[in-house]
């Protein structure tokens, strides 16, 4: 609902008067269709989930970008030269490259080794197995790029509406604002430094060193040459804060890939959505675990 009044008072700002002037209850029937529309969408994501095909809501995300291949194709052909080529052959590479960079990141994860002592139970003898504690590369996922970008469009739109204010030094720090996130180098290094710091934010959220090495103390097992409890969770702290910083780096280069691309090939057609590849890669990936589960239950042949 919030995002749909904001819309609306910047279609009414628009110079091109795309919506004109609403009554009350013009503007309360759009709001409300808006936020229909959502929750409808939202109900279809979890139809999605429940037939076991994916994320719904990525899924229903992953739709979207497909969607708008074929304009970016247009837009490619339309602005098509011989002397574009090279260029276009180096974006079609860079492409390839990025693809396969986000499938191996997205998959990474250090396999931290878990021995289970053996237990005695009446004449029955448990556990004395060997395996391992994966931890993931990419933790976070796409969750830090969509914080990260929410906080970086927030104080230009807030500048967008203090602009003409009444007040002289209020109306100049509203245009300061929106010309220092207009310059392209401060931008970038902002949503670079913002992508890193709520990588490590988010994990620190879903990942509990203390909460696992309890688990593996109940359960009687241990990491090798680590001792039980305390010792345990900061080693895994360690370890997590190691491989975080490999992956909060690659989100923020996915994250500022568009403008790298525009200073490597020039053009502001040919640009690629590091976010999206994001998604798209994660949304495929996932689906077709899911599908092998799927078929593996009903004893069929995986991919």
């Amino acid at each position: 609902m919030l995002q749909s009044v904001a819309m609306l008072s910047l279609l009414k700002q628009s110079q091109l008067n795309i919506i004109g002037d609403l009554s009350t209850f013009e503007t309360f029937t759009i709001v409300m269709t808006v936020t229909a529309g959502t929750v409808f969408l939202m109900w279809i994501g979890e139809l999605i989930s429940e037939k076991h095909i994916g994320n719904g809501i990525s899924f229903l995300i992953f739709a979207g970008i497909i969607s708008g291949l074929p304009k970016f194709v247009q837009q490619v052909a339309v602005t098509f030269d011989r002397d574009q080529l090279f260029t276009m052959l180096l974006y079609a590479g860079i492409a390839i490259v990025i693809v396969a960079g986000v499938v191996m990141i997205n998959e990474a994860q250090r396999n931290i080794p878990v021995s289970y002592a053996k237990r005695v139970r009446g004449q029955r003898m448990y556990g004395g197995m060997d395996t391992h504690l994966p931890l993931r590369v990419n933790m976070a996922g796409v969750i830090p790029i969509i914080f990260a970008i929410s906080l970086v469009i927030f104080p230009p739109m807030v500048g967008q509406f203090f602009v003409n204010a009444q007040t002289a030094w209020v109306a100049g720090a509203a245009q300061f604002v929106i010309d220092l996130f207009q310059n392209q180098v401060f931008y970038g290094v902002f949503y670079f430094t913002l992508v890193v710091a709520f990588t490590y934010f988010y994990t620190s959220v879903i990942f509990h060193p203390e909460q696992i090495a309890d688990n593996l103390q109940k359960q009687g097992g241990f990491i090798p040459g680590i001792r039980p409890g305390r010792f345990t969770s900061e080693y895994l702290g360690r370890v997590i804060n190691r491989i975080l910083l490999a992956g909060s780096l690659f989100l923020g280069l996915i994250a500022i890939l568009p403008l790298l691309m525009q200073v490597i090939t020039g053009s502001q057609t040919m640009i690629i959505g590091g976010a999206s590849i994001l998604i798209v890669v994660s949304v495929v990936i996932e689906t077709v675990k899911q599908i092998e589960s799927q078929l593996t239950m009903r004893e069929y042949e995986g991919f």
